[in-house]
């Protein structure tokens, strides 16, 4: 037996060649721009970002800002959410938004003035993005926010749930220090460094069981009713216009949702509502510092969800507490009957909810419990409302504290410097892997499955049937789960976006924003060592699995398949390396171009937003897969720049795993003709810049009925066994069993 594989040509250093001069650029420096706010400004009008404004200030500050005036008076100050905060998305570039806000601390407009994001650029209207941004108008920020418009910025725009998370994320902060460092309202700069702060903490002494309606009227408990009315008036005051078009059926004076909330972990709170037993049971599953939640509701709207019964997400209600956002699972709650307090209401729906260790709640300061009021416009189309349920604990359950000053010493001034620089726990993209924690299991498991499918290969191929079975089941895997559930699917975006963010200002953060696509990228990078390519365009892309998939019915519906004669085949596979080199070369001039011109790669329309898009691009996503019907992996083999993009480095993996035997193209054509997307050359050769590392060849290798020399090794082992046991069959057998063989 042997490995073999192409010799080195011209290919092979052209691709060298153009790999050294992909380092060099992406190395070379870069110039970052940074406080683009007076830029930003010229291009529009006082009025156009601040209404009523007539005037502009000159930027100033720390963080910068520009106040707005009317006359003489003072309306507040505009600012980039930019130069406040990092505001970059998944493309690694700032999604710029002007933001404007009064002396009260409220945002009076925001308005995106540039961004690079791919989904967003061809894909979602921009009309979705306007309205979400627009839903933060009127939020005050110098004290708990208050949302009142129909946002939810985790998923309210269905594939773009990375950027709309950045977005609202960066508005929030940036209007928090903003606020802040100007006074606005009621916000308050925070304290200098080494200064003694008030220290707040839960009184002890407080344990008494009180009823109902006085945990009610002192506030330790605290309620949100919404009428029909209330709900339908809310809905089209908002920015959402086919929302009012859809109002909630009914008397207006129906009560839509009744709801309560109170912090369960709170001694006296919590025997009131839980009783003694009760409580003392929470107490002692709590960890040290861990918080619970009692919420209680009627009406006919329920708290609790679709995603409940779908998942174990609550999906209507979340806590928020400054840039602190919890969302509750099935394994954080627990069902209540009834509350114990004297007088209280029998409610359908009652539940306890503990606070994530992941997640940490100051049940001191403010907090806030968001309601999302969702309702179908359409087949597909769902308007969203928050309504906020704000929650402040009465003072008679603490107690309050003056430290003394603490002496400042070097160690104390080290240890200060080493807190600010270490990273927040809070962070946006450790939020996003946290609320992902059982997605980022689920593939986790997928991708050392995949593992050990390539390490024990040899073992596998040996078993047709098991082999078979395993990769239809990966298949539908990759397709359903990581392309049409996850959305994750790679692109060339991607790779154009880490070479942009190679030369400017790289930060690790902006790929971390995505769970599954990073860890897809990381496994795909460790793989090309081992297999190249064929990895991730075998096994793990979404679209590739479609093609194979419906190709694969096709054959079983025998339909005739199109030969694509070798030497055409060559002609036509490098046109996929000719497209990633214009996409790469314009990048370097326009990021924002070269992935509008991505859109060669049809896995936006097909993957990532489930063919409902404008129909240009769903009858070329169509044609695609139709020519795949005929060739398999069509759009794999000519068209996909990805494909070209990871197939420059295949050369340079460290193992030859396929196994060839001498006799391989010479005489024996059975691989070369077999093999999905051609690969293997006439002479037996394997491309590896072109192969996808199915291993049907390697099940070829092994099967004594399919490949010519195992054929001969096995009509060898069978007259050897004859002869050994005396019955020596007829020569003429043998060789009619060999010229039944098939050579190719």
């Amino acid at each position: 037996m042997k490995s073999r594989q192409a010799p080195p040509g011209p290919f092979t250093i052209i691709m060298l060649a153009l790999m050294f001069c992909v380092i060099a650029v992406m190395l070379a420096p870069s110039a970052h721009a940074a406080g683009r706010l007076a830029e930003e400004l010229k291009q529009v009008t006082a009025a156009d970002v601040f209404p009523g404004a007539d005037s502009i200030g000159a930027v100033e500050g720390n963080p910068p800002a520009a106040a707005a005036y009317k006359g003489s008076e003072l309306l507040g100050y505009i600012y980039l959410n930019a130069d406040v905060v990092d505001s970059a998305g998944y493309s690694g570039k700032p999604i710029n938004i002007l933001v404007g806000i009064d002396t009260k601390g409220k945002i009076i407009s925001a308005k995106l003035m540039e961004h690079h994001e791919p989904i967003v650029l061809i894909g979602i209207p921009a009309a979705k993005m306007t309205a979400f941004i627009h839903a933060y108008v009127g939020l005050n920020y110098s004290e708990t926010p208050t949302r009142t418009s129909d946002n939810s910025p985790a998923d309210i725009i269905s594939g773009a749930t990375v950027t709309t998370m950045v977005i609202g994320d960066s508005i929030t902060r940036s209007a928090r220090r903003i606020a802040q460092s100007r006074g606005l309202g009621n916000a308050k700069a925070a304290p200098a460094a080494g200064a003694p702060a008030v220290i707040r903490k839960l009184n002890p002494d407080v344990n008494a069981i009180e009823d109902w309606t006085t945990l009610l009227g002192d506030g330790s408990v605290r309620r949100l009713s919404l009428s029909v009315a209330d709900v339908n008036t809310a809905f089209a005051q908002s920015s959402n216009i086919g929302a009012a078009a859809h109002p909630e059926p009914g008397p207006d004076s129906d009560t839509f949702v009744d709801l309560y909330v109170a912090p369960a972990s709170v001694p006296s709170i919590g025997r009131s509502l839980l009783g003694a037993d009760g409580y003392q049971r929470l107490k002692d599953r709590l960890k040290p510092g861990q918080q619970a939640i009692i919420v209680a509701g009627s009406g006919r709207y329920s708290f609790k969800g679709s995603g409940y019964v779908r998942g174990g997400i609550f999906d209507r209600i979340e806590l928020v507490q400054g840039d602190n956002i919890v969302r509750f699972r099935d394994r954080n709650h627990q069902r209540l009957g009834a509350l114990a307090a004297a007088g209280a209401p029998n409610f359908p729906e009652i539940a306890l909810f503990t606070v994530p260790e992941t997640n940490q709640l100051n049940i001191i300061e403010p907090w806030r419990l968001a309601l999302l009021a969702q309702r179908g416009l359409g087949a597909r189309e769902k308007a969203f409302h928050t309504f906020d349920l704000g929650y402040s604990l009465p003072a008679k359950y603490m107690v309050t504290e003056q430290p003394p000053a603490a002496p400042v010493t070097v160690a104390a001034v080290g240890a200060a410097t080493v807190a600010a620089a270490a990273p927040k726990d809070n962070a946006l993209w450790m939020r996003i892997w946290r609320g992902k924690i059982m997605q980022v299991a689920i593939l986790s498991v997928a991708l050392l499955a995949l593992t050990a499918i390539f390490f024990f290969q040899d073992q596998l191929v040996q078993r047709p049937v098991l082999y078979k079975r395993l990769r239809l089941g990966f298949l539908l895997f990759t397709l359903f789960w990581i392309g049409w559930y996850a959305h994750a699917q790679l692109s060339v975006v991607n790779v154009l976006t880490f070479t942009g963010a190679l030369r400017g200002d790289f930060h690790w953060e902006y790929f971390l924003m995505d769970p599954l696509v990073f860890m897809l990228w990381s496994s795909v990078a460790v793989a090309m060592l081992f297999w190249g390519r064929g990895a991730f365009c075998g096994w793990l892309c979404p679209f590739g699995a479609l093609q194979e998939l419906t190709n694969m019915l096709t054959k079983r519906l025998r339909i005739p398949q199109v030969p694509v004669p070798f030497g055409v085949h060559q002609r036509l596979w490098p046109i996929k390396y000719i497209i990633f080199l214009v996409l790469f070369g314009l990048s370097l001039y326009s990021l924002s171009l070269s992935e509008q011109a991505a859109e060669v790669e049809p896995f936006k329309t097909a993957m990532i937003l489930d063919f409902v898009r404008t129909w240009p691009f769903v009858l070329y996503a169509l044609v695609l897969l139709f020519a795949g019907l005929f060739i398999e992996r069509f759009f794999c083999r000519y068209l996909c720049p990805l494909g070209a993009a990871l197939a420059i480095p295949a050369r340079i993996r460290m193992f030859d795993w396929l196994k060839r035997y001498r006799e391989c193209g010479n005489p024996c054509q059975r691989c070369s003709n077999e093999c999905p997307v051609q690969a293997i050359h006439p002479e037996g050769n394997i491309n590896p810049n072109e192969c996808i590392q199915c291993l049907h060849c390697q099940v070829l290798y092994h099967d004594d009925h399919l490949c010519p020399v195992m054929i001969q090794k096995r009509l060898k082992r069978e007259r050897f066994a004859a002869l050994s046991s005396g019955t020596v069959p007829p020569a003429s057998a043998g060789k009619s069993a060999a010229a039944r063989t098939p050579a190719g």
